[in-house]
Parts: C-alpha cells; structure tokens; sequence
C-alpha cells in the first residue's frame, strides 16, 4: 500500500530550523512494527501516525522514536495538529478553535489558531496533572552530563524527575556557558540508568538573552542524541516551576529557546496556571513549516 506523509519543522516559523517531524496523516493499516520500522527509517526525534478515533475526539494518533513508542510527546502533537489544519481537515481556519487527540497518555486538546502574522499556531494542553518524581543525585546528574557539580543549581530545586505525560530528569544551571558544554557521559548514564532513573534528560538555565528559558534534551538511549525542541519536556519544566514558586495563585507565559547549540534554533511558547497552591494547567505551543511531501510505498 501507499501512504501519503509530510514533513515539517516544529517549533521555528523558519524552514530548517526547529524539530523535524514526519506526520501521516492516514495510517489506516499500519501494525505496530510497521510503524516503527518507519519512524526508524526516517530517523527523526519522533514520527507521528494519525489514526481515525475511537473514543470520540478528533483524531488519535501514535508517536515513535527511532527505537519505542511514547505515551505522549509534544512537537509531534503540535506539528501533527499543524499537518492536519493546513491540509484542511478541519476546514476554514476563521477563529480559533479546539481538537482532542487520543493518545496513550490521554486525550491531549490542541488550540488551533492564526497569529498575529497570519501563521497557523498550535497549542497543547498537557494530558496529566504534574506530577514530581524522585530526586537525582547532584553528583550522579553531574558526571552524566560531563559538568561540575558546582554547575547545577539546587535553589528552586534538585536535579528532579518530573512529568505532564512524559517523564523527564531536569537539571538547572547556572550560566549559559555550563549548558552549552554539557554532553552526556554514556556509562555514567548507565549508572543512573542502573539506579532506576528516566534515560531522558532535560537541562536549562534561566533569563538568558530574551528568553525566560534557555533548555537543551539528551535521550540518547532513543537514539537521539539531542533533540532540538521538546514540547512534552518544556511543558512539564514549567509546570515544576509553577510548583516551586512561592505564590499561591497566578498566571504566567515562558518564552523558551532551545536547539541553538545544533543549528536547529526553536522556539516554544508556554504557559501556566496556579492556583490555590496547586498547578491547575500546563499549555505548550509555537509554529511550524511545512518542508516537504511524498509517498511511502510499502
């Protein structure tokens, strides 16, 4: 059979900038192997299949790295809605409006709408709750990332597991410098691995250049060395946050940079609401650029 796919950057309003992502749009037919040996092939962060629903939404879809299946991931939820609009499958864009997606984290709602340039724009609602994991070990965190302990700020919090969908392992620094050096130590990985942490992790620092948040994600054990713009990572990053700061109740939108350091600048924008002590909502969106069509012939 042929299966039609497109592929576009997500999270740039420039073409080759942002996270590559392969979308098809109909996968119809498709089993589970078949999918990942084509989300291998295109050897991207993530692919993502769209199927018809089957618990009422708009669509369901499933995300593969080059080597497993995710519960839930950000750019191919974002990028996959933008697939979709710009197709027309959800008709005339004349205001904004919602879709759900069924994924295996839960339903995920995407706000669909034009920006203030004219450019579709798509953003998440996270499908869980925050929800903090277990502490890393400062010094562990340390040498799996090839930087001094000193490094890593323990302020607002530890190196930390935390998810939204996903979980990830984030770690503050504490200059723009330390972040641009980091690379990961694979067998000091392993021995985080081997004490039961997330392979999947998450660093930034804070109020560089423009920007609230500048981020880097290493998940190598996926095959992917780095991956330039991490929606379901940067999503839950900000719901800590929201968790960590002091006040009640409030409002707030984060501006977040990531992929510069591999020539693949994104940008993310997201948001967060607190309220009563308690993070109440996590949101994460941007734009995306069509790059190219074809056909899959299987």
């Amino acid at each position: 059979m042929n299966y039609r796919y497109f592929i576009c950057d997500v999270f740039t309003t420039k073409k080759f900038g942002g996270n590559q992502l392969a979308v098809l749009p109909d996968s119809r037919g498709l089993s589970g192997p078949q999918m990942q040996n084509i989300a291998r092939e295109f050897n991207f962060s993530e692919t993502a299949f769209v199927f018809p629903p089957e618990q009422g939404q708009t669509k369901k879809i499933r995300i593969y790295t080059p080597t497993t299946e995710v519960p839930f991931a950000g750019h191919p939820t974002v990028g996959a809605a933008f697939i979709l609009a710009q197709k027309g499958e959800f008709g005339k864009i004349d205001k904004p409006f919602k879709i759900g997606f069924e994924q295996k984290a839960g339903v995920v709602q995407v706000d669909i709408r034009y920006d203030s340039d004219n450019k579709i724009c798509c953003e998440l609602e996270a499908p869980e709750k925050l929800m903090i994991g277990d502490p890393v070990p400062r010094h562990l965190t340390a040498s799996t990332l090839s930087i001094r302990e000193l490094d890593i700020v323990t302020t607002t919090h530890p190196p930390q597991t935390a998810s939204v969908g996903l979980p990830f392992i984030f770690v503050e620094l504490a200059s723009l410098s330390a972040l641009q050096q980091a690379e990961i130590n694979r067998p000091e990985l392993q021995k985080l691995l081997n004490r039961g942490f997330q392979s999947y992790i998450h660093l930034y620092c804070r109020n560089i250049d423009d920007f609230d948040i500048r981020a880097r994600m290493f998940a190598p054990m996926d095959g992917v060395v780095e991956d330039p713009a991490t929606g379901s990572a940067n999503c839950a990053l900000i719901g800590l946050l929201a968790h960590c700061d002091s006040e009640a109740t409030f409002d707030k939108t984060w501006r977040i940079s990531q992929g510069t350091e591999i020539g693949r600048p994104s940008v993310l924008h997201g948001r967060t609401q607190k309220r009563h002590g308690q993070v109440s909502g996590t949101w994460i969106g941007g734009n995306s650029v069509l790059i190219s069509e074809g056909i899959l012939k299987l």
